[in-house]
């Protein structure tokens, strides 16, 4: 079986990921996904749609991550490993529907206002 691709964004994060039969190897950028999201809570985000179809052993995932911060890539692996996994198998996606894996998150930063510090946030009002 040869690598099914598949993509994934979130904020300014892309991720590419290559699906294939294997014993669960996860490469990312060329590292262990351990070493490369050293937080315990990022190393189960990127790895919950195969956790939810239960093949976390059944395949090896090679991800070429680019842009964004840690969290935004991790969220943006998320999103490419579930729409790998219903190329390979189309009866993964209900349940990875219902736990809200198979839409892109499409919230980014807004962007700033002139006069403003902020986005939204404005100079104190001074009455005297």
């Amino acid at each position: 079986m040869e690598y099914i691709i598949a993509t994934g964004r979130r904020k300014a994060a892309v991720a590419r990921v290559f699906l294939k039969k294997g014993s669960g190897n996860v490469v990312v950028n060329g590292k262990e996904l351990d070493v490369y999201f050293n937080p315990v809570h990022l190393k189960e985000t990127p790895l919950q749609p195969l956790f939810i179809c239960k093949v976390e052993k059944d395949f090896d995932i090679k991800v070429n991550l680019k842009g964004g911060g840690v969290k935004g890539q991790a969220e943006a692996m998320r999103l490419g490993v579930a729409r790998a996994l219903v190329k390979v198998n189309e009866e993964f996606k209900p349940a990875l529907k219902a736990e809200g894996l198979m839409t892109r998150d499409s919230r980014v930063v807004e962007r700033k206002k002139p006069g403003l510090k902020k986005a939204r946030k404005s100079d104190q009002f001074s009455k005297r």
